[in-house]
């Protein structure tokens, strides 16, 4: 099944010109006239969607701009698209394939088909092997080549084969209950191995290598010098090593792939019945919630997990059943093409006040980026446009002690998602014994997106004393928008929703800038490129890279590195 292509610019859609007229009259008001203008504002811009509580009231919009960007979307195909996606027809045309990642948290109970294949019988298959392995491991029914229960489960894979996983991790830490402590090995940079198996007992660790094509040359060559490192400390444990037999069932209990290509498992040890599938419309930022998530499912469990799962589908069925005008992915997409072509905004902000969730921003930029970084539309012509947020960002208050001062008074105008908890697992008290730290947080967590909005004048100013010489370098202009999302506590489930929030978000903004959100072709060359620098890089032929730049600087590499 396919997919109509759109081949117009978004810019000849009928209502774009008019946006350009909305946008100079919200640059000539402030926030301030417009709460003052709206006494129902708040509550007007404020949505649930699944466990998330969403305030977009102080953004610079107002009802009839959003309702007309609200009509460029629909005249864009937006509502068409949404249901190809949920339906698995191949809105990914430049590798005609479907991106059905929203499949991968679909219920049990529900019946979901595409092309006479059963896709919710296969997704529950591998979640329930899964389930299985993952029991096995918290139980102690697992056990390595020495006997030993599993304590370290090191995931080895990279982009989304590494950051879903390992954010996911991370921001639930509290629910790692079973004594199984995830790690994560990504980059090719040997320090990244070095120091992860640093201190690690091998005969109580785990290897899960992710790779879909298990060809991932970052991947595989961590895989090789983790097999290496567990060969050694086992050898100095007296475990014998020598023999390809002994190699063969060490790698088979300290080893399990998430892959789809049985031949290159088998060849690296892994057996295959320990080798969970996953499939070619599972992208790889958009899959934590497969097979990927086996290091994420052992640490946390197998309930928590689909909790998490749960989070996800919430969210999906709010963008899949809501009207465009009460569908909160569809207004924050809409938002960011607001700003990014018509208030010039360069980047986008994301700032969680949870320090569990500091690696989310990260986990955005390749969603986002990597999705959306694109500048030609899907029949090929170039983009008239900018499309594609920078998205970058740090937890909690840190930020406020960095960056901060750009976002109140420089003069970028830079949109940002502020994401807070009312409850938090661990709350201690201040230095005052009475304080709660957790209210000490969220004070300037509400504190920061109420000076963005509304700053203070220089009236204001003066009629606190302020020295007139001063006042200038104290004015916090404000109109700087922002979105608060709130939820109860940090819980797979909240946490699975956030996902969710902003993968469609991103399909929203590719939708209407025209572009392919699931393909990443930009990546490729320099992969290639690479592979045929290496021999000189290695020093094995002398450069020849084409340009006297690169030939210069691999020159002066090689002069100086270590024989």
């Amino acid at each position: 099944m396919n997919v109509p292509v759109n081949s117009s610019s978004v810019t000849n859609t009928r209502d774009w010109a008019t946006l350009e007229k909305h946008a100079a009259q919200l640059r000539a008001t402030t926030l301030r006239e417009l709460f003052a203008d709206q006494p129902g504002r708040a509550s007007d811009m404020t949505y649930d969607v699944g466990p998330l509580r969403v305030d977009l009231s102080k953004n610079l919009i107002d009802d009839n701009a959003l309702r007309t960007l609200t009509d460029v979307a629909r005249d864009m195909g937006i509502e068409e698209y949404r249901q190809a996606l949920f339906n698995g027809e191949h809105v990914n045309v430049t590798e005609d394939r479907a991106a059905l990642h929203t499949a991968l948290r679909i219920p049990a109970e529900h019946e979901f088909s595409v092309d006479g294949q059963d896709i919710a019988a296969d997704v529950h298959d591998v979640l329930g092997r899964m389930r299985d392995f993952a029991r096995s491991l918290r139980s102690g029914a697992w056990r390595g080549i020495s006997n030993h229960t599993i304590k370290n489960v090191v995931n080895i894979g990279i982009g989304g084969s590494d950051l879903g996983p390992c954010m996911a991790a991370r921001a639930l830490r509290p629910y790692l209950t079973a004594g199984i402590i995830p790690h994560f090995i990504s980059n090719i940079d040997p320090n990244d191995v070095a120091g992860t198996l640093d201190g690690l007992d091998a005969e109580s660790t785990l290897f899960v290598v992710a790779s879909k094509s298990f060809t991932t040359s970052e991947t595989l060559a961590n895989a090789h010098a983790a097999k290496r490192w567990l060969l050694k400390e086992l050898s100095q444990e007296g475990i014998a090593t020598e023999s390809e037999e002994d190699i063969q069932a060490i790698t088979e209990k300290h080893f399990v792939a998430v892959s789809t290509n049985e031949e290159k498992v088998r060849e690296f040890g892994i057996d295959p019945r320990n080798m969970f599938g996953f499939w070619d419309w599972v992208g790889g930022r958009y899959s934590v919630d497969s097979a990927i998530g086996l290091s994420l499912m052992a640490a946390i469990g197998p309930q928590d997990f689909m909790e998490f799962l749960e989070g996800f589908h919430a969210v999906d069925d709010h963008f899949r059943t809501e009207p465009l005008e009460m569908n909160v992915p569809v207004i924050m997409g809409l938002l960011g093409v607001w700003y990014t072509n018509f208030f010039g905004a360069q980047s986008h902000a994301v700032l969680p006040y949870n320090q569990d969730l500091h690696r989310f921003p990260a986990y955005l930029q390749q969603l986002t980026m990597e999705s959306n970084g694109k500048s030609v539309r899907l029949d090929g012509s170039e983009v008239d446009l900018n499309t594609g947020e920078i998205y970058w960002g740090e937890a909690g208050t840190n930020g406020q002690h960095a960056f901060f001062q750009l976002l109140h008074q420089g003069t970028h105008l830079i949109p940002t998602d502020f994401i807070g908890f009312i409850n938090s697992h661990d709350d201690k008290k201040a230095a005052d014994g009475e304080t709660s730290m957790h209210d000490m947080l969220m004070s300037n967590f509400f504190a920061q997106t109420r000076v963005l909005a509304f700053g203070k004048t220089a009236e204001e100013l003066r009629e606190e004393g302020v020295d007139e010489k001063l006042i200038p370098h104290k004015v916090m202009p404000g109109n700087r928008p922002s979105t608060t999302i709130l939820a109860e506590k940090l819980r797979p489930r909240i946490l699975g929703a956030l996902i969710a929030l902003y993968e469609h978000i991103t399909f929203v903004q590719g939708v209407v800038w025209g572009i392919n959100s699931f393909d990443q072709w930009g990546v490729e060359l320099g992969k290639k490129q690479a592979n045929e620098l290496l021999a000189s890089v290695e020093g094995k032929e002398s450069s020849d890279a084409g340009d006297s730049s690169t030939d210069a600087l691999i020159t002066y590499y090689r002069s100086l590195r270590d024989k």
